[in-house]
């Protein structure tokens, strides 16, 4: 008999069932997960993650106001209702404005229990150019959901008269509008959304998983990928005039190719079932470095 690996059975990977997870051993995931999206250049001083409470859906958890980078024990943790992301303990400490991003996530897809938000380099050239976000190597076969490119939200059509135009999602109405950018327009109500991330125009961009090693696996190769793209793209342009010949078959028009419809489904569930392997990298990572620490 052949051995089972994240191939022939894709949950033979998969983290312990969410509503069964140890809530201070979450708590400590978390603050490494803040460490290594800093560590990886998802983050800087800006940017957050955030979980969905295991035990108790209706709660959210992310970190105070500070940067991800320094984010060192529980208490620097804030629970949030996600009903209206207002907080649990009325004495809570100052958090971020940008919170409506998670909490109308998890208000309008159950199957969410962790988001990302990230203003990454890389990725802020196609928030920006119009030009779209395409899946360009195995690793980001995430990226596209039927063969449609990224989508992207513009908070600038949820502007009335009179608001604060600084981009940022600061109320329940701009996190509903952008969550439901993750679903398909003709696609039915659902737990879990259609899409794994959304660009969001000017901004950055917003991704989300099943677990905390799932988001954050997106949120570093939405990074990567969007790096290997410009790249790609700069390269191809420059050989489209060098009068090179090509290293195999490529048409006159010199097109570019990301990968095929059936390469996403195929690599997506490889990246669904490998998630754990470089989560135990990125854990040692920063257990490593002097700059985070974590006590939670």
């Amino acid at each position: 008999m052949a051995t089972k690996d994240w191939y022939s059975d894709p949950n033979a990977s998969l983290v312990e069932e969410w509503s069964k997870q140890d809530m201070k051993a979450l708590k400590r995931k978390l603050i490494t997960a803040n460490h290594i999206l800093h560590y990886h250049g998802v983050v800087d001083a800006y940017g957050h993650i955030s979980i969905r409470h295991p035990q108790n859906p209706d709660i959210y958890i992310m970190c105070g106001y500070m940067a991800p980078g320094v984010v060192t024990t529980s208490d620097d943790l804030i629970e949030y209702y996600v009903k209206d992301s207002s907080t649990v303990d009325p004495n809570a400490k100052k958090g971020y404005s940008e919170r409506f991003i998670h909490g109308e996530m998890f208000r309008m897809w159950e199957g969410v229990n962790c988001v990302v938000h990230s203003h990454a380099e890389a990725v802020l050239p196609y928030v920006t150019s119009g030009v779209p976000l395409l899946p360009v190597f195995h690793m980001a076969g995430f990226l596209v959901c039927l063969g449609k490119d990224v989508p992207v939200f513009d908070i600038a059509k949820e502007y009335k008269s009179g608001d604060r135009q600084d981009l940022l999602v600061r109320n329940a109405q701009s996190g509903t509008a952008l969550a439901s950018t993750f679903k398909k327009s003709t696609s039915s109500s659902a737990s879990t959304p259609d899409h794994a991330v959304v660009l969001m125009r000017r901004h950055g961009y917003t991704t989300h998983g099943r677990d905390i090693e799932s988001a954050v696996y997106r949120a570093i190769y939405t990074k990567t990928n969007a790096a290997v793209q410009t790249n790609a793209m700069t390269i191809r342009s420059a050989f489209a005039n060098s009068g090179l010949k090509a290293t195999w078959d490529v048409e006159e028009k010199h097109d570019f190719e990301p990968l095929t419809e059936e390469m996403c489904e195929g690599c997506t569930k490889m990246n669904e079932g490998t998630q754990d392997k470089p989560w135990r990298l990125w854990e040692a990572e920063v257990e490593k470095s002097a700059l985070y620490i974590n006590r939670g």
